[in-house]
């Protein structure tokens, strides 16, 4: 009774190792974007080349792996398609939140990702620092007007040709939320044209009193058209704005190294 009740666990164990190892040659396949050939595919993982070999044959029946005409193997057409449909498909708060996340641990302060919603940003998306959080206006789901916000102003200035912006002030106004909100046609076209030309937007304490941010384009659909934008945001006095402004360039690069449209 002992080995008829062990048989097939022993079997069962067996073929999760297989599968493991199917996995880690496919893990190991995605860091070799150029190909890596049988022998140096078996030293990585471990394994004798008759049994990654038929791990590569299983992948190759998938169409997860091929073989070029050097003799290594690299990652299936497939594969990639499955895996950009899946990112493509998959919500913009969704995909934005690893980028959040390592903007708020790296910096301390709130990051956020937003879309435009006519007048309006919308917020899809938060993440607060684990430590020394302030409460902002900002909630996920939530609005804030688009024209006193970093992301907002950044996202107009996509938006909207300079020829544009009377009529669009005209239409939604120019609310005064703090002293230093922008109030008239030409200060805020020249704040758009000054964000098209540097290509990130500010909020001088210009949405709430104390609260500096700076914003920069996602480009989650489009390589020319942002679907949104990530900020960073910060009280005046512990992170200035002028702090923020020297990141600008480290806060871009992370946002573009997780985001591939």
């Amino acid at each position: 009774m002992n080995v008829t009740a062990t048989a097939p666990i022993t079997e069962q164990a067996d073929r999760l190792v297989g599968a493991d190892r199917v996995l880690a040659v496919l893990a190991e396949l995605a860091r070799h974007p150029v190909g890596i050939a049988l022998e140096d595919m078996a030293r990585a993982v471990g394994s004798a080349k008759p049994t990654v070999h038929r791990a590569l044959a299983s992948l190759r029946r998938a169409g997860f792996a091929a073989h070029d005409g050097r003799g290594h193997y690299v990652l299936g057409d497939e594969f990639l398609r499955l895996a950009f449909a899946h990112h493509e498909l998959r919500p913009d708060h969704v995909r934005v939140q690893p980028v959040l996340q390592r903007l708020a641990e790296r910096y301390g302060e709130t990051a956020h990702y937003a879309v435009l919603d006519g007048a309006w940003v919308v917020y899809r998306s938060k993440v607060d620092p684990i430590e020394g959080a302030v409460r902002l206006t900002s909630t996920v789901g939530g609005r804030n007007p688009s024209h006193s916000t970093a992301v907002g102003k950044l996202l107009l200035a996509h938006a909207l040709r300079d020829d544009e912006v009377p009529a669009w002030v005209a239409e939604h106004g120019l609310e005064r939320r703090t002293e230093r909100t922008l109030s008239t046609v030409e200060e805020f076209r020249r704040e758009l044209a000054a964000i098209r030309d540097r290509g990130y937007g500010v909020d001088n304490q210009e949405n709430e009193a104390g609260i500096v941010c700076v914003a920069v384009p996602a480009f989650l659909t489009s390589p020319t058209a942002p679907s949104g934008a990530v900020s960073l945001s910060a009280p005046a006095y512990r992170t200035p704005l002028a702090r923020l402004v020297e990141e600008v360039a480290a806060i871009r690069a992370a946002v573009e190294s997780r985001i591939v449209p």
